[in-house]
Parts: C-alpha cells; sequence; structure tokens
C-alpha cells in the first residue's frame, strides 16, 4: 500500500505548530521573549520557573545569565539570617531596600534537619557574582554547639537554589569570613574542645577549591572583622566595660601577609561593623549605640554627627550591611535602620536615619548576619 506524501499545505501548518511550541513566548521571536524574561526581578524568577521547561530551560541558561550580568540588570538585595529562639530555628530573609519588600529564599539545608547554633558559623558574599557562603559551625544551641564543621554552603541567586561546595580543610566553630579581592577568607574559629584555631584559608569559586594562607599571628579570644579595599580587619571584639587591651590583625591578600592592627583601631572597635565607600563605621552596642567612623591618618574614632541612633525602635543584637553610601542595621524583630551618611563640613560626618518596620511576623527573629547580594 503507497504512502501519499503529506501535502505542502499540511507541511506549513505542522511547521507553523513547532515553530509556536518552540516560541518562550506565541507571537514573539524568542531573542524578544528573552530580553522580556531578562526584566523579571529576583522574586519572581522562580514562578517564572514554573511556567513551562523551555522558560525554565531558557532563564537558568548560561546565556540567559550572562545577558543578564553584561547588561547590569541584576539589582542588589540585602540577605538576613534570622534566628527565632521559640521554634530554635535559623532562616534567610531578602529585603527589596527599593520597596521595603521581604522576601523568603528556599531553607537552607541541614543534615538530618539538625539544629544549628546561630553564632557558631560565618556567613560571606560575593555581591556581583550572586552568590551567598555559609560556613563552617557546629550543630546544637549556644553552648552545647560542640560538632565543628567544614561545610561551605552555597545560595546562588540567579537559580535560587543551595548547594553545597567543597568543604574547608580545617573544621571551625565561630569563625569570621569575608570577601577580599574576590576571595572567600575564612579566619581562625575553634575546636569542640574550644581551642583557638590559628589557620586561615580562602576559597576559589571558579574552581570550587580551598587553599591555605598564612596563619594569624596571634589566637584571639572573638573574632569580629571587616573589609576594606584589599585588606581584611580582624579584631578580638570588644567587651563593655573594657577588662582588658583587646588583639587584632590585617591581613594583605596581595602579599598573604598579616600584620598587628594598630591600638586606636583595635580598642575602639566597639560595636558592629560595616564599610560605607571607603570608610569603616561601628554601631557601638553598649548605651545610646553611638555611630563612629575610623580615621585612619589619625588612628582614632570619631563620633558621627547629625540625627541619634534611633535606639527606641531599634534593639539589640544587630547585623549590619552597607549599600551605596547607606548602612543598614537589621536589629531584634528585623525592624531596620537606614544610615545616610554625608559629609558636615570642616571633616566632620553626618548621618540622617529612617526606620522601615518589619512585618509581625517577624517579631521574636533575632538578625546574626547580614549580606548583600545581587539578583
Amino acid at each position: 500500500m503507497a504512502i501519499s506524501k503529506p501535502s505542502s499545505e499540511e507541511e506549513s501548518t505542522t511547521r507553523r505548530r513547532n515553530d509556536r511550541e518552540n516560541q518562550l513566548i506565541p507571537g514573539l521571536p524568542n531573542d524578544v521573549a528573552e530580553l522580556c524574561l531578562l526584566h523579571v526581578p529576583y522574586p519572581y524568577q522562580a514562578l517564572v520557573r514554573s511556567v513551562s521547561s523551555s522558560w525554565n530551560k531558557a532563564i537558568t541558561g548560561p546565556t540567559f545569565l550572562s545577558y543578564k550580568k553584561s547588561l547590569s540588570l541584576s539589582l542588589p538585595y540585602l540577605f538576613v539570617l534570622a534566628f527565632k529562639k521559640s521554634t530554635a530555628r535559623i532562616q534567610w530573609q531578602a529585603l527589596d531596600p527599593r520597596s521595603g519588600r521581604w522576601f523568603a529564599p528556599p531553607p537552607m539545608p541541614s543534615p538530618n534537619d539538625a539544629v544549628f547554633c546561630p553564632t557558631a558559623f560565618a556567613c560571606a558574599s560575593l555581591p556581583r557574582h550572586g552568590k551567598l557562603f555559609v560556613l563552617g559551625g557546629g550543630l546544637g544551641l549556644g553552648s552545647d554547639a560542640s560538632v565543628p564543621t567544614g561545610t561551605t554552603l552555597v545560595y546562588t541567586s540567579s537559580t535560587n537554589q543551595w548547594s553545597e561546595s567543597a568543604p574547608m580543610n580545617t573544621p571551625r566553630l565561630f569563625l569570621e569570613a569575608g570577601n577580599v579581592a574576590g576571595r572567600i577568607v575564612a579566619v581562625g574559629g575553634s575546636t569542640a574542645a574550644g581551642e583557638a584555631i590559628n589557620s586561615v584559608e580562602s576559597y576559589d569559586h571558579e574552581s570550587d577549591t580551598w587553599t591555605k594562607a598564612t596563619e594569624l599571628p596571634a589566637a584571639l579570644n572573638r573574632y569580629s572583622s571587616a573589609v576594606v579595599g584589599g585588606k581584611m580587619y580582624v579584631t578580638e571584639g570588644w567587651t563593655w566595660p573594657f577588662m582588658f587591651s583587646p588583639r587584632g590583625a590585617i591581613y594583605d591578600a596581595a602579599s598573604d601577609t598579616w600584620r598587628q592592627m594598630r591600638q586606636g583601631m583595635r580598642e575602639g572597635w566597639t560595636g558592629v561593623s560595616a564599610v560605607v565607600g571607603d570608610r569603616l563605621v561601628v554601631i557601638s552596642e553598649h548605651g545610646d549605640c553611638p555611630m563612629k567612623v575610623y580615621d585612619e591618618d589619625q588612628d582614632t574614632w570619631q563620633y558621627v554627627g547629625g540625627e541619634k541612633f534611633p535606639c527606641g525602635a531599634l534593639r539589640r543584637p544587630f547585623a549590619v550591611s552597607s549599600l551605596d553610601g547607606k548602612i543598614y542595621v537589621m536589629s531584634s524583630g528585623l525592624n531596620v535602620g537606614i544610615g545616610s551618611l554625608y559629609d558636615g563640613g570642616n571633616g566632620e560626618v553626618k548621618v540622617t536615619w529612617q526606620v522601615l518596620a518589619a512585618p509581625t511576623a517577624f517579631h521574636g527573629f533575632s538578625p546574626s548576619s547580614c549580606q548583600v547580594l545581587y539578583a
């Protein structure tokens, strides 16, 4: 029996149907449709991926991500690690600083649904790469966080997913970490027995490898840190009133060397820190929480003028970050203080404050870390 060939009209109909099925948005060429998808804001990209397999493939493909990066369409968000005592759980929340809206990233994975100690691990980010890192830490709560890990968890904003990367060479509790010249540097910490760790290592996200760096010159009891330029400043922390003179060190990534922190810097570092532009500032966690800015030439801290810190609306504990010349202070309940620094003349730095109230659902949350991420 002879099989008749499809007519030209049937072939044309089939071709049009296949073209429609391969179109991301019916009626639009795919290159135009991709431009439309490029402008979908970060919080809604998960919904876009669920529309169809072709949309999911398009929005997670390397070409799409390359276009978005080259066109500078990614926008900055503030990612806050929050801990709720009533549930003994930690979770991330993302704030759009332009609209004041909050969004919830997917839950951070934990082994066997274990409970993490919120202060035992360190967080850092590569903002322009859209990557957030959670390093080390231990399981349990408070002093029970006795099992150090070398785990490296990575959240990627472009896929809205968590993954596990190469572990650190040394498991650590209560460590510090920062983005130094495009590499994640993990500093110090302690062992399960509470012994201080001097070792330092850095992570290359492109090769997914950790390499050893020059050790700390001395073990520090408690860590706080900030990155200014290509240098990481690590301080022993503060106790108010001071019962001892704190120690501190400065890591130069270019030469892979440490040097001692100047006395004025370490003794005046009395709170949580952030880098606003090229200025290192701290929100003091005592009294009425004054803000100070470090003067490198004089090795002194100067109080910031202007409006007083809104203590009534912002309660400790704090987690801070900076973005576009502003400092963002996350407080208890995830209420946010937005400080705008400006030149007050005669070398004085001043600040104005705006308070952004958090949703009532965040009542009882305490911030542990705040990171900037472009998404």
